[in-house]
């Protein structure tokens, strides 16, 4: 008996994590729907890329802040497919404002931000759980701005914490039929950060991790997906987890450790 084709949605799939997830979760026979605010054509590409892999795809101009947005997407991806198997939040926003710049912060970027990043994820898990077969997986793309108080901006770090918090109590709620991990990268290489942070900036951040981390690298979005993925595969006995994928930065590097 044939098993049925499995269905994927991926949030802020046109580029970064985003692409390389839903690009992963295509090769092993998933259907993606996949989602895009901005930019049209990464999407399409993104979309082009999946059905090559013979699947099908698609994909949705979404606000993941807007709730009807989430509604309805998910209402899509269950009414083409008929089932929903697995989530991947990797929508995501944030201002670069350096933590000793306090005043440079306004009310307006913590609502903007909080509304994408934590907010966001919880309406598209509450979307697509409803469509969500049992042994179903719903994984959210944090950060380790979350648990260590750094990152690009204080409402980027407030955001992840939540989402962090936010991915234990929708894995308690959501089990048994649903599964909520949540992957902690690090510095990830690519253009949201060249461009939020500038080239000069960029490049020494990038050297900064990378000659702090344990694996003297930093990660690419690859390194992200894969983690996504596994997490989402049915197999995957895991739930309530935060997953660090940082190339060891949090371990940290030797003094006497050679390159």
């Amino acid at each position: 008996m044939n098993q049925p084709q499995r269905v994927a949605i991926v949030t802020g799939g046109a580029g970064g994590v985003g692409a390389a997830t839903a690009l992963m979760l295509a090769q092993r026979g998933y259907h993606v729907a996949i989602t895009y605010q901005r930019n049209r054509q990464n999407a399409d590409a993104v979309v082009q890329a999946c059905q090559a892999q013979g699947v099908q795809a698609l994909a949705m101009t979404v606000n993941v802040a807007q709730d009807a947005d989430c509604e309805a997407l998910a209402q899509a991806a269950h009414e083409r497919w008929g089932r929903i198997d697995a989530l991947a939040n990797c929508a995501g926003t944030t201002t670069f404002v350096p933590l000793t710049d306090m005043d440079a912060v306004s009310a307006q970027d913590f609502q903007d931000i909080y509304a994408v990043n934590a907010i966001g994820p919880f309406q598209m898990s509450r979307a697509a759980a409803k469509h969500m077969v049992d042994g179903s997986a719903i994984v959210n793309v944090s950060s380790l701005a979350g648990e260590t108080g750094r990152g690009s901006s204080y409402p980027y770090v407030l955001s992840k914490a939540a989402l962090n918090t936010l991915t234990i109590s929708l894995a308690r709620t959501l089990a048994p039929k649903i599964r909520v991990n949540g992957v902690m990268p690090g510095m990830i290489e690519g253009r949201w950060m060249r461009d939020g942070l500038g080239e000069a900036s960029y490049q020494r951040v990038k050297q900064d991790f990378s000659d702090l981390s344990a694996l003297g690298k930093i990660s690419q979005p690859e390194d992200i997906a894969r983690a996504v993925v596994w997490l989402l595969e049915p197999d995957a006995v895991i739930t309530g987890q935060m997953l660090k994928v940082d190339a060891g930065f949090t371990l940290g590097r030797d003094r006497n450790q050679s390159r």
